[in-house]
């Protein structure tokens, strides 16, 4: 494994998010002095807190799994994750609502999934659930400590039994199609397969290997931290504050100091110079070399790298409520493989959306004053490269968002509502998100794995990126897997 050369004793960090708090919890526990600047006010990133009228609402992700990578974290500086935060585990993990009218829950445990999935579909179809839950336990166990948890240098780093053994099970076929080998019923095929939107990636399009990532929810299981997901990061940041993390918010970097290929300190806006052994960059990847780094630092295949399709998010507050519905709710209209040739292929809007809503006062009522609601409405678009002007349509999609709603199970939500906000792809760009897509970089093949932008940047000895524009990808539990990776490559040690 290639790691930072020369010394690394003082670190800068440069953001606050999930991967930079990873990264800082990573560092401080093998010794190093670590400073965390993060522009905004408090750490989180795009795990960020929205306060308004007693509402609290979480502004990014929303679907927690994989804790145990959360408490290898906390670990990193002998804190136990149970000390920080209380997960509550979230049943049924989804409720799936189809246009049939038809409804499905999806449990972690088995049997429970297994009656679930006999009471809509019929016998036959448990047993290709069965065989397919066995396939991504087989698919969780190969991917993750040797695909995932690692630092890549090269494709040739994948040689070897691992990647025998994914080939052999199917890990580089089409997602849809392997899929669909197991299960016959389309409405489970979409309910195993929608988590290729995560991933940038329309499941035909997508390789099979990306069903880990129905793994890390539908077998290991879905959690929300009280007091909202904002409570991760601020847990991390208190966390490792007392271990000797020095954080510095409203503190905006400007610019990476380079003498001698190595960065020899950062600028702030205020003017000052802050020096550093080491530096590792959790701002967008393409963003931090553009904005950050001396321009001939950047590979020329930045310039040809595909971005995923982005959202509208919906934040409202309300005095509406559904009792038909769960935690997390997940709408398919009667589309499919047009949407994703919709968002992706032409830039269009979904024509019949299929989209996500997530009810986090379900698992805990003190998010919203007493009798109230928040929701969190996400409707997948194209990013903006489509050149679609969200300043005009911006408004006008809230009211198609609000009455698709309607249309689809939620009367009445509109007049329910206390507050709101929205987030539209210019707003996401406007956050320092390329494309205006909070998914970065699309895994693509040439795109995935060793051949994902790496984290580290060439030319430069002593600096690293972390998130979900560099290896392992996007998703919390991978901005966490790299910030890990991003620490290793400077302490040259595991953990």
């Amino acid at each position: 494994m290639r790691r930072v050369r020369g010394r690394t004793d003082r670190v800068v960090v440069v953001g606050a998010g999930l991967s930079g708090l990873a990264a800082a919890l990573h560092l401080a526990g093998a010794g190093r002095e670590v400073t965390v600047l993060e522009r905004a006010p408090g750490p989180g990133g795009r795990c960020g807190l929205l306060e308004r009228g007693g509402f609290r609402f979480d502004t990014g992700p929303t679907v927690l799994t994989m804790p145990d990578l959360f408490d290898r974290a906390f670990a990193a500086v002998g804190e136990r994750l149970a000390d920080w935060i209380d997960l509550i585990p979230v049943r049924p993990l989804y409720r799936a609502r189809f246009a049939d009218g038809s409804c499905l829950d999806v449990h972690t445990d088995q049997e429970a999934m297994a009656a679930e999935i006999e009471r809509l579909c019929g016998p036959r179809e448990v047993e290709g659930y069965l065989a397919f839950r066995r396939f991504l336990t087989q698919l969780y166990q190969i991917e993750m400590p040797h695909f995932i948890d690692r630092n890549l240098d090269s494709p040739l780093d994948l040689a070897g039994t691992p990647l025998l053994r994914l080939l052999a099970l199917g890990g580089f076929r089409r997602l849809a199609g392997k899929v669909a080998g197991y299960l016959g019923d389309p409405r489970l095929r979409r309910v195993f397969s929608f988590q290729a939107m995560y991933a940038g990636v329309a499941p035909h399009s997508a390789l099979a290997l990306y069903a880990v990532i129905a793994y890390m929810d539908s077998v290991a299981g879905v959690y929300f931290p009280r007091g909202g997901m904002h409570a991760v990061p601020t847990a991390m940041a208190a966390a490792a504050r007392r271990h000797g993390v020095a954080f510095r918010y409203g503190c905006e970097v400007t610019r990476v100091h380079v003498r001698g290929g190595r960065a020899v300190a950062v600028s702030t806006g205020d003017g000052e110079h802050i020096p550093a052994d080491a530096v590792v960059l959790t701002p967008d990847l393409p963003v931090a070399y553009r904005e950050l780094l001396p321009a001939n630092v950047a590979p020329s295949r930045l310039r040809r790298l595909r971005y995923s399709p982005s959202c509208f998010l919906l934040l409202a507050g309300s005095t509406a409520a559904y009792p038909q519905d769960a935690h997390h709710t997940i709408t398919f209209g009667d589309a499919w493989e047009q949407t994703f040739r919709e968002l992706i292929g032409a830039g269009s809007l979904m024509s019949d959306p299929s989209f996500l809503l997530t009810c986090p006062t379900r698992s805990d009522p003190a998010l919203a004053p007493a009798g109230g609601h928040s929701y969190y409405v996400l409707f997948p678009t194209p990013n903006t490269d489509a050149g679609l002007d969200w300043s005009v349509l911006g408004p006008r999609y809230r009211d198609e968002v609000v009455e698709t709603l309607h249309r689809r199970g939620y009367p009445g939500f509109d007049a329910g509502i206390e507050v709101e906000h929205t987030v539209t792809p210019h707003d996401w760009q406007r956050m320092g998100l390329d494309r205006g897509t909070p998914f970065a970089t699309a895994h693509t093949f040439r795109q995935t794995g060793p051949f994902r932008p790496g984290n580290l940047a060439p030319g430069l000895d002593n600096v690293v990126f972390a998130g979900s524009g560099t290896i392992p990808g996007v998703g919390m539990p991978m901005v966490l897997v790299s910030g890990r990776l991003a620490a290793q490559r400077i302490t040259g040690t595991g953990g």
